[in-house]
């Protein structure tokens, strides 16, 4: 349940159009929603402005099936992330309107509800090469998800340092910038010299023997000499969008914060 859709619950029950036993029949699956294989968080969206998302990879078809049901119920939709082209098909016969991203493997089905604090800020998502395109797309599928305004700059890797050169007005521009990059994972470092903004890296395991599946690229960007960097996990796009998401969203009035009562009189 989002934050708007409690308000117009409560709003009603206090204005009379609603009374109390059906209010608290709406409310039975809050908090925390049982299912066989999953407990559902409806309470996420109050206290993080963004509801629970599906991370389908490991589950089957007819578990992230009903998982996402569930969450359209509670929020009229649904994100999630490393979904294999099965489940992607099946969602998609249950949701017309589903968007599968088949390159980050995410599959989104919008909803008005499901923001309660719309995002704010222009995030530019950097690559390094085409290899690395997965997890950037997983990262603006997700920040597209939550509502931010993202921007995309492919294969401008240090090989080619020129052609990152050439974006440095549009870096500029940019509210914050998420630099995704594999081999020796040089260009957040880069990134990071050239503006003033959040820099947030995505390590990928995109490499040769030696980058050791992104580990060569994660020890290179937690040891940037651009100070301020911040790093999260191997080819963790969807975490990184989070990042950027609370980092533009401090910006605003929290969503989840609670107003004082008020004195009477």
């Amino acid at each position: 349940m989002t934050r708007d859709q409690l308000e117009r619950l409560l709003g009603d029950v206090a204005a009379g159009r609603l009374d109390a036993a059906t209010a608290l029949d709406r409310l039975r699956h809050f908090p925390t929603e049982q299912l066989p294989f999953a407990q559902l968080d409806h309470h996420r969206s109050l206290r993080q402005g963004h509801p629970e998302v599906i991370f389908c990879e490991g589950k089957t078809v007819e578990q992230v099936e009903a998982i996402a049901e569930r969450l359209v119920a509670a929020t009229g939709g649904f994100l999630g992330t490393r979904a294999t082209p099965e489940q992607a098909a099946a969602l998609e016969a249950r949701f017309p309107e589903l968007q599968w991203n088949p390159l980050g493997r995410t599959v989104y089905l919008p909803s008005t509800a499901a923001a309660s604090s719309p995002g704010t800020g222009d995030l530019l998502i950097v690559s390094a090469g085409t290899s690395d395109l997965p997890v950037a797309e997983e990262a603006a599928a997700t920040a597209t998800a939550f509502g931010l305004c993202v921007g995309r700059l492919t294969d401008i890797g240090v090989a080619g340092i020129h052609r990152l050169l050439n974006q440095s007005r549009r870096l500029a521009q940019a509210d914050a910038v998420i630099v995704v990059a594999g081999m020796e994972g040089a260009l957040p470092s880069v990134v990071g010299g050239m503006i003033s903004v959040p820099v947030i890296a995505v390590p990928t395991s995109v490499g040769y023997g030696a980058s050791f599946g992104g580990l060569a690229a994660l020890l290179a960007m937690l040891n940037s000499c651009a100070a301020g960097v911040t790093v999260v996990n191997i080819d963790n796009g969807f975490g990184a969008a989070v990042a950027a998401s609370r980092i533009l969203n401090s910006r605003q009035p929290s969503a989840v914060s609670v107003a004082p009562p008020m004195a009477d009189g």
